[in-house]
């Protein structure tokens, strides 16, 4: 009888999703320092506004995932609507991934992979808007399976769109 429980027991490790973050990489950072560049006049209060974008991609080897993340952080003046400063950063993230169903892959990678590179995110953003002479811009926790749904229904919205009319 335990013969067959560890049986079972090994069988429902496999069945379980398994990742491991194989490397982790800038792609592309850029900072723009728009407050000392133009000399912005008067009282500053800063308006921070952030954008997301994810893309998973199959690499060649079995199981193994790249996942690409792309934030946009921009600080506006509220007093004069003008820009104070500007960060992109692309990071991604190598996930060798098993035992996911082929049909919740795809949210697994867009959703699971982005949120395990999210605090070395949030740490890049913060130096280097710090080290460019602004307090820290500490990223509040983002939502990833709301970011997931919502790109979702873009796409089925587009779609519906796209659809060509019937002409009989």
């Amino acid at each position: 009888m335990a013969e067959e429980t560890n049986g079972a027991d090994a069988q429902q490790q496999q069945a379980r999703p398994q990742m491991r973050v194989l490397a982790q990489f800038i792609r592309d950072l850029s900072f723009e320092n728009i407050m000392i560049q133009k000399g912005v006049q008067g009282e500053v209060k800063p308006q921070v506004q952030v954008q997301v974008s994810l893309d998973a991609k199959k690499r060649p080897a079995d199981n193994q995932y790249e996942i690409t993340s792309k934030y946009i952080v921009s600080s506006k003046n509220s007093e004069s609507d003008s820009t104070l400063f500007h960060v992109e950063l692309d990071y991604g993230g190598v996930f060798h991934v098993e035992g996911v169903p082929e049909n919740q892959l795809h949210p697994f990678l867009l959703i699971e992979c982005p949120r395990m590179l999210f605090p070395f995110v949030r740490r890049i953003i913060a130096d280097v808007t710090r080290d460019g002479g602004f307090p820290p811009v500490n990223l509040d926790t983002v939502d990833f399976v709301q970011l997931y749904q919502q790109e979702v229904a873009r796409r089925a919205q587009q779609q519906g769109e796209q659809k060509p009319e019937r002409v009989s």
